[in-house]
C-alpha cells in the first residue's frame, strides 16, 4: 500500500502540476509568494508577515532566487542588504495566488473575504475572471492592491 501512496518529491512524474509543486508547493514559498504581492520586499518584512522561523525564511527565500521566482536587489552596503523583487517567472504565478484567495474567500471564509484586490486604476474590486467589476479592464498583478477586507485580513508592508 506504501509503494502507491504519492512521496516527497515528484521527480518521477512528468506532470505540469507535479513540477509546479515540486518548485512552490511547500507551504512558506506560497505565504512568500503571497506576501510579495502585497507589497514585502524585505526579509523582515517577510519574516513578520509570515511568521516563519528565520533560518527556514532564509532558505526559501534563496531557493526561490535560485529557481528565478525572485532576484535580489541591494538597498544598503554597509552592511550589504537585499530586498526580493519578483522576476517576470515569479509574476507568472499571480494567478495562482489569486486562485488561492479566491477559493478561501468562497469556501474558507464565505462572507468575510480577509483581503479584498482592488484595482489600483478606479478602486473597482476584481471580479472571479481577474477583470475590473466598475470599468472593466484586465488586470495584472501591477494593476491590483490588496485592501483589509471583512475578515480583517493582511494589508500590504510599510514598504510597498
Amino acid at each position: 500500500m506504501l509503494d502507491s501512496m504519492l512521496g516527497r518529491t515528484y521527480d518521477a512524474q512528468i506532470c505540469s502540476v507535479a513540477g509546479t509543486l515540486e518548485l512552490v508547493g511547500e507551504r512558506w514559498t506560497l505565504l512568500i509568494v503571497r506576501d510579495a504581492f502585497m507589497g514585502a520586499r524585505r526579509f523582515e518584512d517577510f519574516q513578520r508577515r509570515t511568521g516563519a522561523a528565520r533560518n527556514v525564511l532564509a532558505n526559501r527565500l534563496n531557493t526561490l532566487v535560485e529557481d528565478g521566482i525572485f532576484r535580489r536587489v541591494p538597498y544598503q552596503e554597509h552592511p550589504v542588504r537585499y530586498e526580493y523583487r519578483l522576476t517576470e517567472k515569479g509574476l507568472d504565478l499571480w494567478p495562482v495566488i489569486v486562485a488561492l484567495v479566491q477559493f478561501g474567500d468562497r469556501h474558507i471564509y464565505p462572507g468575510r473575504a480577509p483581503v479584498l484586490l482592488m484595482h489600483k486604476g478606479c478602486g473597482g474590486a476584481m471580479s472571479d475572471h481577474r477583470m475590473c467589476e466598475t470599468c472593466g479592464a484586465k488586470l495584472g498583478p501591477r494593476d491590483v492592491e490588496a485592501r483589509r477586507g471583512i475578515g480583517g485580513g493582511m494589508v500590504a508592508s510599510a514598504t510597498a
